[in-house]
């Protein structure tokens, strides 16, 4: 009995430790989860975008992990999002909300074979970010290197207009 008792109590331990570990990263990643729609009408052969079978499974919800970090004088916002181009963002301030638009092209290594696993998202998406302060717009900047799109946002002095579309350098 006295074996059972602890197979129990390891066991219990065991599906603690994976609740504690499930909360950490759904609190963690929950804002970074992002729904991917899919751009334009199914089907449509623009961009080489054919539904495949592994096609209809990248379309969804994906990882669009951020970070915002505020200093003295400026907000810098980083977003990771790989395999995309500078011209495939769309950047926008409203009011204190950053909102960052943009599609993420399917491409596929070969038109033979198949695919068992697709964990990549493709499609349009939207992702939107409170900002901690207001910014100053004018001389905002956006960079995209290496799979990090990095926006920075000087703290804004005076009143300005709160909404403007951003260009990516």
């Amino acid at each position: 009995m006295a074996t059972l008792t602890q197979l129990r109590q390891g066991l219990g331990q065991v599906w603690d430790t994976v609740i504690e570990g499930w909360n950490k990263l759904t609190s963690r990643a929950t804002n970074a989860v992002t729904r991917f729609s899919l751009p334009g009408k199914a089907g449509k052969k623009d961009n080489a975008l054919v539904l495949a079978e592994g096609d209809r499974r990248s379309i969804g919800w994906g990882l669009l992990a951020a970070e915002v970090f505020d200093s003295r004088n400026k907000i810098i916002v980083r977003i990771e999002a790989p395999g995309m181009k500078k011209s495939d963002f769309d950047i926008e301030v409203q009011d204190d909300i950053l909102i960052i638009r943009g599609e993420k092209k399917i491409e596929r290594e070969s038109d033979k074979g198949r695919y068992h696993v697709v964990e990549c998202a493709y499609g349009s998406f939207e992702r939107a970010l409170a900002l901690p302060a207001p910014v100053n717009l004018d001389k905002a900047r956006a960079k995209y290197r290496r799979g990090v799109l990095k926006i920075e946002l000087p703290k804004k002095k005076s009143s300005q207009p709160p909404h403007r579309h951003l260009s990516i350098k």
